[in-house]
């Protein structure tokens, strides 16, 4: 399968069968031009969206005959199995900034967990619930996420072979929160893709843990 950063907290995943799955696409100039990615406009068989938030919910623009999926459950579309688990936008049980869900995705013997906007570290009962886990996207920028340490907290728990950050300040993400640098100074295997696309199979995974920093393609 092939993973794709459009910026933010929005990926493509593209399954060698075809299956296009977009998650969490942003509105292109959201918060007064502060996210300034430009449009998402390509087709998808499947939408996930995490929660109800113009940097995160914006499905205007997306192409192509789609399943959106913004409701906690499991569903099989198209041979991509696929798992929404309830969590919080903050460390307030939502108080603050209401839910999150955190998408598991099984796609040809790998499973992929996106995040979200995960405003705190994971219980046990969801840990397991997310269960082993091949690829993470992992939101690291904090005041709207979980931040560096807590990111590093969250990838520790889930043991992910592969964590991709996302949700982190760029010349193009002007909110007040911190570059990807924040998450990843200290740690070993840390490689910078070059790139807004990797490909993956099981057979391609890394033998150690990795953190693989992309670019944004928008």
């Amino acid at each position: 399968m092939k993973i794709k950063w459009y910026g933010h907290a929005a990926f493509n995943i593209t399954t060698d069968d075809g299956v296009r799955i977009i998650i969490d696409p942003y509105l292109s100039g959201a918060f007064g031009g502060a996210l300034s990615y430009g449009k998402i406009q390509d087709e998808a068989d499947i939408v996930l969206t995490s929660h109800d938030h113009d940097d995160h919910n914006y499905i205007k623009d997306i192409k192509g005959k789609f399943v959106h999926i913004n409701n906690a459950g499991t569903k099989s579309i198209k041979g991509v199995n696929i798992k929404a688990i309830p969590t919080y936008h903050d460390p307030s049980k939502g108080k603050e900034r209401g839910t999150n869900l955190i998408f598991v995705i099984e796609a040809e013997g790998l499973r992929v967990v996106h995040a979200g906007d995960l405003g705190h570290t994971l219980a046990k009962e969801t840990i397991k619930e997310i269960g082993a886990t091949d690829i993470l996207l992992l939101p690291v920028g904090g005041f709207y996420t979980i931040d560096s340490k807590e990111a590093t907290k969250v990838m520790e728990d889930i043991k992910p072979v592969v964590t991709i950050p996302m949700h982190f300040k760029t010349e193009k993400c002007n909110f007040p929160i911190a570059p990807v640098e924040e998450f990843t100074k200290g740690k070993k295997n840390v490689r910078l893709a070059g790139a807004s696309e990797v490909a993956f199979t099981r057979a391609t995974l890394p033998k150690a843990p990795e953190i693989i920093v992309l670019q944004y393609a928008l």
